[in-house]
Parts: C-alpha cells; sequence; structure tokens
C-alpha cells in the first residue's frame, strides 16, 4: 500500500496534468502506473519490514533521492529496454517538476540523472506499390467493406492516429474544402486536409450507412461505427486493419502507426516540407518528425550519386 502523503502527492499531479495540461485519460493512467510502481520498489527496498507503518504513512516525495531513483532504473534495466526506461524517466522527471514548482519539494532529485541513449530505429512503413495494393483489395460490395475503405484511405490520407481518426464525429469532415478535424495529444484541435478519394470513400460509406441503418448525425454522433452502431475503437481498427493486410498477403506487419509512417515517408519522398508534415502529423516537436526522414535521405544520396560530377 502507499504511504499516505505520497499517494496524495501523485494524486495532485495526475490531477494537474489532467485538468490542467489536457492529458489523455490514457496518459494519465500510465503516469500513474509508472509512480505507483516507483513507490512500491522504494517500499520494498528501503523501507524494510522493521519500520513501522506509521513512518510509511507519512513517507513523501522530499525523501526519495537520487539512489533510490538509480536503483529502481537499474532494476528496470534488467528486463525493458531503453525506450520504456525512457519513458518512465520521463514520468518521474514531470513529477518532480511539479513539485518543485509548487513548493512542495525543494531539489529534484533527477537533475544529476541522464536519460539514456536511445536505439535509432527507423520506423517500419509500406512502399507506394505496397499501400495501394492493399487500399485496392477492399470490396466495396458490403456496408464494411465500405467502411473499411474509408478507414484505410483516411488514415493514409490524412496521417492522423488511430485514436484521433476513433474520435472523429459526422460533422468533423468537410467535404466542400476536402478537411477535416481532429483532436490530437493534449486536447488541440488541427484541420488535416484529406485527398478525394479518402473523400469519396467516407461519403459512400455514410450514404450506405443511412440507407442500412437508422444512425444519429448529431454532432456528437461517431462518424465510424461498429457492427452494433457504436463507436469504433483504436482496438478494433487495429484488428481489422490486421485482418485486411493478411488476407492481402502483405509479409510485414501493418498495424494503424505503420500506415502514420507510410503516409510521412511517402509525403517527404515526393518532396513535402518537414514542417509541413510535421504540423499534419500534429508534432509538437520538429525532432520527432525528423526520423521519418531516412528514406528521403537515401533518396538524396542517390540522387546526388547520379548527379554530382565529382562525387
Amino acid at each position: 500500500m502507499m504511504s499516505t502523503e505520497l499517494k496524495h502527492q501523485i494524486t495532485s499531479f495526475i490531477e494537474s496534468i489532467s485538468s490542467e495540461k489536457g492529458y489523455a485519460t490514457n496518459t494519465c493512467r500510465a503516469y500513474l502506473h509508472d509512480l505507483t510502481e516507483l513507490a512500491a520498489f522504494i517500499r520494498e527496498n528501503f523501507l524494510p519490514e522493521k519500520e513501522s507503518q506509521k513512518a510509511w504513512d507519512h513517507f513523501g516525495a522530499d525523501q526519495i533521492d537520487s539512489l533510490m531513483i538509480r536503483s529502481y532504473l537499474g532494476f528496470l534495466s534488467k528486463k525493458n529496454k531503453k525506450v520504456t526506461i525512457a519513458r518512465k524517466l520521463s514520468t518521474f522527471r514531470s513529477f518532480f517538476r511539479y513539485l518543485v514548482k509548487h513548493g512542495i519539494i525543494l531539489d529534484n532529485p533527477l537533475d544529476m540523472i541522464l536519460t539514456p541513449k536511445q536505439e535509432k530505429v527507423i520506423p517500419s512503413y509500406l512502399t507506394v506499390d505496397d499501400m495501394f495494393r492493399l487500399l485496392d483489395s477492399i470490396g466495396s460490395d458490403t456496408l464494411l467493406d465500405l467502411r473499411n475503405r474509408a478507414i484505410l484511405e483516411t488514415l493514409y490520407s490524412s496521417g492522423i492516429r488511430v485514436s484521433e481518426l476513433s474520435g472523429m464525429n459526422v460533422f468533423d469532415v468537410d467535404f466542400n474544402r476536402c478537411f477535416i478535424r481532429v483532436i490530437g495529444k493534449g486536447n488541440k484541435e488541427r484541420m488535416v486536409p484529406i485527398g478525394k478519394k479518402a473523400k469519396d470513400a467516407i461519403k459512400k460509406y455514410r450514404e450506405r450507412l443511412a440507407i442500412e441503418i437508422d444512425v444519429p448525425t448529431n454532432e456528437n454522433a461517431a462518424l465510424f461505427l461498429n457492427k452494433n452502431g457504436g463507436r469504433l475503437t483504436p482496438r478494433s481498427i487495429a484488428r481489422i486493419l490486421e485482418k485486411i493486410a493478411k488476407s492481402c498477403g502483405l509479409l510485414i506487419p501493418v498495424s494503424p502507426h505503420a500506415f502514420r509512417h507510410t503516409f510521412a515517408t511517402h509525403m517527404l519522398d515526393a518532396g513535402a516540407d518537414l514542417r509541413v508534415v510535421q504540423e499534419l502529423l500534429g508534432h509538437k516537436s520538429l525532432s520527432t518528425t525528423q526520423k521519418y526522414t531516412h528514406m528521403s535521405i537515401d533518396k538524396l544520396m542517390e540522387t546526388y550519386d547520379k548527379t554530382h560530377p565529382r562525387r
């Protein structure tokens, strides 16, 4: 059981990032999980059984030092990847910064702890041929076919996150201007253009849906529905994509995030400006978008080798 004082401090922090910063429910849940595990480790390893329960009840964040944090990171390194450790460290940094900012503690125990260097992972993506093959493999006979085509065309056309797609409502699509309105991380709204094929696919799906099923079309009505008429979840969309990819015979794993990678890679390969792609993807930092430049750099080098007179 977590100490009363530390539990109160963590609860205040979670409420803060939820209400003031607009963090998503899943993000808040992940932060809470990380901090709860840290507290459990400290209780088990730094406050042995002989310590009274009363002492633990009054244990607060001001008693956590860098030694405890380093010990926990060492424990994590035995079974976790660097990217997981870095994510947890980010949680701890945010928590202790919050406590310092509000005068709850004076010193931040993470000031002298460095984030582990990350392995450079090239995101998986589909070639243009494979993407077209996947999209063209979807039929148009049934309502589910039309829905699935609309979903995949929208993901590829816009590069939005699967959670953003799942959260879209009927009136988030501007058919006249070919724009969609999405709510991204931190509850931030942005307008993203979509191509004609995606727009037409959404329109055909919604027209068939109106004929076959009596569905609401109010402001908060979901754009993409499951077989029971409810909003499709991100996990359901991932399963739909996985099933279509398998039936299409693609040999590489295909996820909704791979569609996002593919969108960015194809845009950059065709000459799109990195900052434009950053805006379309809804990235806060340009460095996040730069991981998609791998293919563009390869293409740049290939062109250089072919054309420069003194290469």
